[in-house]
């Protein structure tokens, strides 16, 4: 890709009680309450993007949910968005390493720390270049619907939904009045950091500049061989249908990636719990087929 700041969803199974659920009337479906997650040790390097005061910012966390350091009060020439603080490369994140290091800047840490019920918590990047997912990629969910797994295993399965369709992790999914088969999917995502052409599997981690976690929302009565030519974008990219965050962790706070739970539930009944050790392609594997 030629350029730098595409974030990457890997599609997780669809257990059979979701597929029941994917059925719910507009309704029921405002009612509902979506929680995804993924579980990882308590990282040091947890970037939030958030608002207060009607001005965007970023920040980290102090503590996992806890009150946020403001990046850009700390610092004038740390940028308020998270694309363009990765554009900076090792400059700006070595500057935010720094802040974390002395408590939040040169006053102490409540100099510039702000209340987690202060602010508005986003997503923790918006407007990438790309958003590209990758379907049929867990053993689990390949054995759930009966495709052969000597098939899934040839190449990843490729779409991709519009960067607009990214919203925060606390915003609502609008349900369009066009569906009535509005589906949800837990995902680990993770955001290309630099421009990736032709990458080797063997070094294609170093392209990764971190990972959050997702909710894939697709419109199922949009998705099949009788809309848009079987072509599944119609049904992936209406708007809101992109959860992420709340945090985006950097790649070196992650000591495996490939063994990563995975969970979603709905009004506090769990519908999805796997473990990204089930992925077909690896996170290696993907950058590399992506990037040719």
């Amino acid at each position: 890709m030629d350029k730098a700041n595409w974030l990457l969803l890997n599609t997780i199974r669809r257990s059979n009680t979701l597929l029941t659920v994917s059925k719910l009337k507009r309704s029921k479906f405002e009612k509902s309450r979506v929680n995804f997650s993924t579980n990882c040790r308590p990282a040091k390097m947890r970037f939030v993007q958030f608002t207060v005061e009607n001005k965007q910012s970023i920040g980290l966390e102090t503590s996992v949910q806890g009150d946020i350091i403001d990046l850009c009060a700390t610092d004038s020439n740390i940028p308020n968005r998270m694309v363009d603080f990765i554009q900076q490369g090792s400059t700006a994140l070595e500057s935010a390493k720094k802040i974390l290091k002395s408590g939040g800047g040169g006053g102490g840490v409540s100099a510039h720390t702000i209340s987690r019920n202060a602010v508005k918590i986003e997503a923790p990047i918006t407007r990438p270049d790309k958003v590209i997912c990758v379907g049929l990629n867990y053993v689990d969910h390949v054995a759930e619907i009966g495709y052969s797994l000597e098939d899934a295993k040839k190449a990843p399965e490729i779409f991709n939904k519009f960067p607009s369709t990214i919203i925060g992790p606390y915003d609502d999914v609008k349900h369009s009045d066009i569906t009535q088969a509005l589906d949800w999917e837990v995902e680990i995502a993770f955001v290309i950091g630099k421009k990736a052409r032709n990458v080797e599997a063997s070094c294609a981690l170093d392209y990764i500049f971190g990972y959050t976690v997702a909710l894939d929302v697709t419109a199922r009565d949009y998705v099949g061989k009788q809309f848009n030519g079987g072509q599944c974008l119609l049904g992936k990219s209406m708007d809101t249908f992109c959860p992420i965050g709340p945090v985006l962790v950097t790649k070196d706070e992650i000591k495996d990636a490939h063994k990563l739970d995975l969970k979603c539930s709905v009004n506090g009944v769990v519908k999805q719990n796997s473990n990204t050790r089930n992925m077909i392609h690896s996170f290696e594997a993907i950058i590399a087929y992506i990037s040719k």
